[in-house]
């Protein structure tokens, strides 16, 4: 996962990791755009609005231990949100931005799933 980017193409994520579970062609039709999916991982590339979703059964590892952590505790390593909401944050991160969904609101929330993409938060698109 390291070596890929939410910016690549369909082909290019097929080509690095060809055991995805479904995949659907970028057009207006198509949900949220498009995407490479790999159901059995818990992955879900959304390819025409460049970012990756990271789900609950996802079981790689992370540079920072992201899904099941408090929302209280992530000040630390990851600062202020750019945006807060009541179930989630958005983080303005180095490569892009961050964006932590939270399984309760207010600070005992814990981290059910979480997207990152190369778009600054003013120019992501999230399906909903």
């Amino acid at each position: 996962m390291n070596d890929i980017k939410p910016s690549y193409t369909p082909n290019e994520i097929k080509d690095k990791f060809p055991c995805f579970t479904s995949a659907e062609d970028e057009s207006a039709e198509a949900k949220c755009g498009g995407g490479i999916y790999f159901k059995d991982k818990d992955i879900f590339f959304y390819t025409k609005r460049d970012y990756v979703e990271i789900g609950p059964r996802f079981l790689g590892k992370t540079s920072i231990l992201l899904l099941g952590t408090k929302r209280n505790s992530l000040f630390k390593t990851l600062g202020n949100p750019k945006i807060k909401d009541d179930l989630w944050d958005a983080y303005e991160m180095q490569y892009g931005t961050l964006v932590l969904h939270y399984d309760v609101a207010g600070a005992a929330g814990k981290v059910k799933f979480f997207q990152f993409s190369t778009l600054t938060t003013e120019a992501l698109n999230l399906c909903e």
